[in-house]
Order: structure tokens, then sequence, then C-alpha cells
């Protein structure tokens, strides 16, 4: 793997995606992130694609979907991009996902909403 700067160590992926340390080891771990290559002693090395991904993964985290389920989409967005995307399986779960997205996004609209709310009656005490 080439070390130039086109690499970062996971200090500077935490600090430009402002995840803890823990949370992309933690990813690495479980397989929702893995680092594109390790410097001789070891230590992750993260690239650009590699901080694009893991920028999507934090858009997915207020949408409260599980570990799981965003190993799953990236999977199924990975598919999209290569010569399985006309695949009917990958675009019904792509299909179930969006729906759930929508809704979840829905949810935390409304959340917002009533959010906005209790702090305007604050304001007018």
């Amino acid at each position: 793997m080439d070390t130039s700067d086109a690499t970062m160590h996971i200090g500077e992926l935490a600090e430009r995606t402002g995840l803890s340390l823990r949370t992309i080891r933690h990813y690495d771990e479980i397989g929702l992130l893995k680092p594109s290559g390790r410097t001789e002693g070891g230590f992750r090395l993260y690239t650009q694609p590699d901080l694009e991904r893991l920028l999507l993964i934090r858009r997915m985290k207020p949408l409260g979907f599980a570990l799981e389920d965003m190993v799953d989409l990236l999977r199924i967005m990975e598919a999209r991009a290569t010569a399985n995307e006309d695949d009917p399986d990958v675009a019904d779960k792509l299909g179930r996902y969006l729906v759930e997205a929508r809704e979840r996004r829905e949810t935390l609209r409304e959340k917002l909403e009533m959010a906005d709310d209790f702090v305007a009656r604050l304001e007018r005490l």
C-alpha cells in the first residue's frame, strides 16, 4: 500500500469525521469499515474512499439503523455500483431500506417539530 499523503491514520480520520477512535476501531472489528492498509508497525491506514464510507455510515446513524443493517446497506450500495446493479434482489432490498429510511426520517422530523415547540414555549416564559 502506498503510504503517501493519500492515506491517513485513525486519529486524522476520527478528527475529520467527528467520530471517536473507539467507534472507528469497533467498526473495523465488525467489518463495517476496514482500513485500506497498515503501516509496518501495524497502525491502520485509511484513504479518501474510506473517509467517504465512514461519512456515509455517520449519516445512517441518526436514522437508528442497526450495525448489521448498515453493513447490509453498504453491501447493497456497492452491488449497485458494480455489474450487479440490475439484480432484482438487490433492487428490492434497496427499495425496502429506502422506505424504512424515509419512515425513520419522518419520525425524526416529528420529534424535531415537538422539540421546537417545547423550546418556543420555554422562550415565552
